[in-house]
């Protein structure tokens, strides 16, 4: 299908719709205004296009743009920044700002979210025990803190808006966060535990109120019921692993 930044160009995007690596790209694109196809992954029986396109790691998401793949979520979201094809859709959207300064900070936040909590959030979602599950998550939960810290740095306690883009909106790390927005809600409808506490951290609290009422997230992002359902059934699996 052809993107929004002229005729000919082709765009697809090979992702799985519980992937918050696939989600955080999805909402990239949708906030770009560019079309573009969506084929989803069998993760357990990957197919010839997705072994061709990501052979070192086998893994959602890929963008094929005119062919040509490229992998891993931050360098696509990077990808989808400084390519003028994705600018050409009519929307304003900037994901990075102009100032260099800026964008370091935001893309330290950006490793941050994916180093400090998405590492260890990753590992609690593959463990086979409760006990290894709750010590990962303790990881998670301690690294938050840090997080609300970097969103009243980039917000100047709040006066500048709620998300981590400051005065000009939803920017590159809100779209980085964003992807995992639908298992905060979903942990703690299954583990009843609130990653992003309106006491201990009320930016984050705020930040994800607001960008789950925002129209990219309620066009992209999962239904939370369905998500629950995933995670559950991510967890048996493991734990019947862990029992053989």
């Amino acid at each position: 299908m052809a993107g929004g930044g002229g005729g000919g160009e082709e765009l697809k995007l090979l992702g799985h719709w519980g992937s918050a690596f696939v989600l955080r790209v999805r909402l990239a694109l949708y906030l770009k205004g560019v079309h573009y196809s969506y084929l989803e992954e069998d993760l357990r029986n990957k197919s010839d296009l997705l072994l061709r396109c990501n052979p070192v790691h086998q893994s959602v998401p890929v963008l094929i743009h005119n062919g040509r793949p490229i992998c891993e979520s931050q360098i696509i979201l990077q990808y989808i920044e400084e390519t003028p094809f994705f600018s050409g859709s009519g929307s304003t959207c900037t994901l990075l700002p102009a100032d260099p300064h800026e964008r370091a900070v935001a893309r330290f936040w950006a490793a941050y979210v994916d180093d400090e909590i998405g590492a260890p959030w990753d590992k609690a979602f593959r463990s086979r025990t409760e006990e290894e599950r709750a010590a990962w998550m303790g990881k998670v939960a301690a690294a938050v803190p840090g997080l609300e810290r970097g969103l009243r740095e980039c917000t100047d306690g709040g006066r500048k808006g709620c998300f981590f883009g400051g005065a000009g909106g939803v920017g590159y790390v809100d779209v980085v966060l964003g992807g995992v927005a639908p298992y905060v809600h979903a942990m703690e409808k299954v583990s009843g535990e609130r990653l992003f506490d309106g006491e201990k951290t009320p930016l984050l609290a705020a930040w994800l109120e607001r960008f789950g009422e925002l129209e990219v997230a309620r066009a992209v992002l999962p239904d939370v019921d369905r998500v629950v359902g995933y995670v559950r059934m991510i967890h048996a699996k493991n734990a019947a692993k862990g029992g053989e």
